[in-house]
């Protein structure tokens, strides 16, 4: 399909979106506010992850940090500017832990994204027990949930056009080479380390977005709440089951990948956790490049016949 079809189609979609809390009742939107925020988390997730093939458990490191932003000075600053604070808290977080770590591949870039949530929220407990004096913050923001749907939405598209953008700029073909070899890319002149920085800076940065915008949902948090590892993972299925690579990949996992969540941990909440686990297995074996390139295969395969 061509690329101006396909950005007809997703902005058709969005205005058709936006109708959405005039539609459900509270639970529903509740359901599309998810679906919404995992689609931007998936998609952020693979424009860097996608191309380099890093696989990050780092999605709610910068998620919590951008609520917590928001708990802090909810009371203090106007709303656009705490967004603005949070873009840049998570910006100037990637950027010190991206010089630190992007020289790590493979496995040990896996173990050490998973650690740095764990330490960002041990560092925020601890932080709240010993020197604010409490463990968590109450958010008084007067939004309601459409408010905050429909914030999610106009980020939604944003973060579509960026890796739209990124797909079919020299950045996005650098970022293809890195992640086919890295020393070819060395060797045709690629800037590896500036080129993987930036991808992860702006990944990281819409991931923090996402998780201050949806702060005002929870009058009261604490890093229990924001710091949760399922988000992580999640993301990580959620963008391997419609396929990283491809542009409307991530956002064709939220939605069953969602759905089947909600399903599992409201039928079995002590069991979920496994249940899931066994979800991620099947796709890594059996939907190693996506569900979208699951179906070309198959269209092309019944073509040839």
């Amino acid at each position: 399909m061509h690329m101006s079809k396909k950005f007809g189609l997703f902005g058709g979609l969005l205005g058709l979106l936006a109708f959405a809390p005039l539609v459900f009742e509270d639970y529903g939107l509740g359901l599309m506010i998810g679906i919404v925020s995992y689609a931007i988390l998936a998609q952020a997730w693979s424009l860097f992850s996608g191309p380099t093939r890093y696989i990050s458990l780092a999605t709610v490191a910068f998620y919590g940090v951008g609520a917590y932003v928001v708990a802090v000075l909810n009371e203090d600053l106007a709303y656009p500017l705490i967004l603005l604070i949070a873009v840049g808290t998570g910006l100037v977080m990637s950027l010190a832990v991206g010089i630190a770590t992007l020289r790590l591949a493979g496995v040990y870039f896996v173990i050490f994204s998973f650690g740095l949530a764990e330490l960002v929220r041990q560092l925020i407990t601890w932080y709240e027990v010993n020197v604010s004096g409490t463990l968590g913050r109450y958010i008084f923001l007067p939004f309601e949930a459409r408010h905050i749907y429909w914030m999610l939405l106009v980020l939604a598209g944003v973060t579509f056009a960026i890796a739209w953008w990124i797909r079919n700029s020299r950045t996005g073909m650098a970022l293809r080479v890195i992640g086919e070899d890295e020393d070819v890319a060395s060797h045709v002149g690629i800037n590896i380390t500036r080129t993987k920085l930036l991808l992860f800076a702006i990944s990281a940065s819409l991931m923090t977005l996402v998780g201050a915008i949806q702060a005002p949902r929870w009058v009261y948090i604490e890093p229990s709440i924001v710091f949760n590892p399922t988000v992580s993972f999640l993301t990580v299925i959620m963008a391997l089951l419609g396929g990283p690579h491809r542009l409307l990949g991530p956002i064709c996992g939220v939605i069953p990948l969602f759905l089947l969540f909600e399903w599992l941990s409201a039928n079995f909440p002590n069991h979920y956790s496994i249940l899931l686990g066994g979800v991620f297995i099947l796709i890594v074996f059996l939907l190693p490049k996506g569900v979208l390139e699951f179906v070309d295969r198959f269209r092309l395969g019944g073509a040839a016949k």
